[in-house]
């Protein structure tokens, strides 16, 4: 290995930034526009069937992960994925609505089932141009699944947010 590469080496397991994490906080997977469940334009979320959360409408095309946990699940078509906190916060990450059916082009899932993430590691990336050619939005949902297990579930506040600031308190 060179000089070069053994001085910026990373893994897979570093972070792209360093966030100083408070339990039962989830913070921003992405950039972009923060909106509330009922703003996400399809029924399955903005009704809370999956569960409670938001939605943020991305500037971006990486999904970070937001806390601390370990990667749960990862849809075969690579457009979802779910992940677990140390003090019980399940959670998924579901990119673009009705997305499903692009069957994973335009998706790359940079972790595996089972692996240990820490907040801000790269977990996905996505192309926004690729959604949009296949007629779908690239909303990002964040939802907690398993809100029956917490007491509250609170939006910190909707419009611009850059991924590592705080966007929900789960209590």
């Amino acid at each position: 290995m060179s000089l070069l590469k053994n001085l910026f080496k990373t893994t897979k397991d570093t972070p792209a930034f360093a966030v100083e994490t408070v339990p039962g906080t989830i913070y921003a997977p992405i950039a972009g526009n923060a909106v509330s469940l009922s703003e996400i334009n399809d029924g399955v979320f903005s009704e809370g069937i999956l569960g409670q959360g938001c939605g943020i409408q991305p500037s971006a095309e990486t999904i970070y992960a937001p806390f601390d946990g370990t990667i749960v699940q990862i849809a075969d078509t690579k457009h979802a994925i779910g992940i677990m906190s140390p003090d019980n916060i399940e959670l998924l990450i579901h990119v673009g609505i009705d997305t499903v059916s692009m069957n994973g082009k335009g998706f790359h899932v940079h972790v595996a089932t089972g692996e240990h993430v820490k907040c801000g590691q790269k977990l996905l990336t996505f192309s926004q141009k690729e959604i949009k050619a296949a007629g779908f939005r690239s909303t990002v949902a964040i939802i907690v699944t398993n809100p029956d297990e917490h007491q509250t579930i609170k939006l910190c506040s909707t419009g611009p947010i850059n991924h590592a600031e705080q966007l929900l308190i789960v209590r």
